[in-house]
């Protein structure tokens, strides 16, 4: 049979996956937190006979592996952790959970805002069609579920705890690594690219220091909430000033913390700086140019000691290979016709997803096998159509947004064959 025919003839009725998304969103974890993501994944996979399940890798990390044989060995990867985020979507299954954060020790609302309950519900309905349809294909299949990816930190924690060391979980090398993300573009759609598809990532936790007293003296203290309202205006010059313009970055202080009370004048505040860049020199000019500002503003302004970088995650470049996405962009082709865009532009996110691959063991003794990463749409074509012959695409919700929930069908299906087009792609 060929790939469509194995889809339409051996996918398993999507309506227990639908209520089982349900759950999924309902109950999210915060990274590092994903237990009742990474229990049900663990339950679904053990229900297919001839899963090697493994648990417990990096954290809430696990694999199921199938051996069906000689042949490639496939790595399918879901993530599985949600964002601190209180739900607005007003569906009947909408999250109102509150965790406290392990990272911080704050309680906070909690809801899959990005998607990721998608992504693993798709992926155990792909494992189950592959596991239907095993006389059809040959070799190894990895289905992976990544812990703490909204923090880049998820793939790495399952390198560093031996993924692929024989003596720890012993997961097979792949010899390709396939992974998706739903977008807010319209359901029943999907779409690849050669190449850079998703920016690198970097962020930090600046302290800045001053000299902290009474608000009806400040002429005896070093005020760092003004230092920091500086630095915050000098850097919205950097993307604008120094990056050119036929390049792409961005530069964005998502919090700044400065004292607890209106007449005391704090003794140090924080900032919280992302940056995104699509290539390797522009991430290094960029992250020079915001510690140059930083340090110069605090020369400026007096301020009695250095300030302090923390980085508090990294994620890397992902560029696709160009031999597998052809190959995926030709299969996708033939299954969803004009629905698939083979020239998909590149992601406005990052993703960890591309370290399982550069830090898989290869065939010639080394590091690194080939990958792709594609995304999918999940907005009703309808609502999507109708805000842009509005005019209204800022009314579209997007990833990390309290309103962001796509809608079940057809973004599911679409997942789930997206998924088994790719695998089959290998395996056949």
């Amino acid at each position: 049979m060929d790939i469509s025919t194995i889809i339409s003839t051996l996918k398993p009725d999507l309506s227990s996956y639908e209520s089982l998304y349900k759950d999924l969103h309902r109950s999210p974890g915060l990274s590092l937190q994903e237990h009742f993501a990474a229990e049900t994944a663990a339950k679904h996979l053990l229900l297919l006979k001839g899963f090697e399940v493994k648990t417990k890798i990096g954290g809430t990390g696990l694999v199921g592996i199938l051996k069906n044989g000689e042949g490639k060995t496939v790595l399918l990867r879901a993530d599985t952790d949600a964002l601190p985020v209180k739900e607005l979507t007003g569906l009947d299954y909408a999250s109102e959970v509150r965790e406290t954060d392990v990272e911080d020790g704050v309680e906070k609302p909690v809801m899959h805002a990005c998607g990721h309950d998608m992504h693993i519900t798709s992926m155990l309905a792909a494992a189950k069609t592959l596991h239907v349809a095993r006389e059809q294909w040959k070799g190894t299949l990895i289905i992976l579920f990544q812990p703490n990816e909204e923090r880049g930190a998820g793939a790495k924690a399952m390198i560093e705890d031996g993924l692929y060391d024989v003596k720890r979980h012993a997961c097979p090398a792949p010899d390709v690594v396939l992974g998706q993300h739903v977008m807010p573009f319209p359901a029943g759609t999907l779409g690849t690219r050669v190449g850079s598809f998703a920016s690198a990532a970097d962020s930090f936790r600046v302290t800045i220091y001053g000299r902290g007293g009474h608000a009806s003296q400040p002429h005896v203290t070093i005020d760092p909430v003004v230092m920091a309202a500086h630095i915050i205006v000098r850097l919205q010059t950097v993307v604008s000033r120094e990056v050119d313009p036929r390049d792409s970055a961005v530069v964005t202080v998502g919090s700044v913390q400065g004292g607890s009370t209106e007449n005391i004048i704090a003794s140090d505040a924080v900032i919280k700086i992302n940056v995104r860049s699509v290539k390797p020199e522009t991430r290094e000019k960029v992250l020079a140019a915001i510690k140059r500002i930083v340090k110069a503003e605090c020369d400026a302004s007096g301020a009695p000691q250095e300030p302090l970088w923390e980085s508090t995650s990294s994620f890397p470049f992902t560029i696709n290979d160009e031999n597998v996405t052809n190959k995926l962009a030709e299969a996708f082709t033939r299954h969803f016709g004009d629905s698939h865009n083979p020239n998909q532009p590149p992601l406005g996110g990052s993703e960890d997803f591309s370290i399982l691959a550069t830090e898989a063991p290869n065939k010639d003794g080394g590091k690194g096998v080939p990958y792709s990463y594609w995304s999918f749409g999940g907005i009703d074509p309808g609502k999507y159509r109708a805000l842009v012959d509005a005019g209204q695409t800022d009314q579209i919700p997007i990833n990390h947004s309290p309103y962001f929930a796509p809608v079940i069908q057809p973004t599911l299906s679409t997942g789930v064959d997206a998924l088994v087009v790719a695998a089959l792609t290998f395996l056949q």
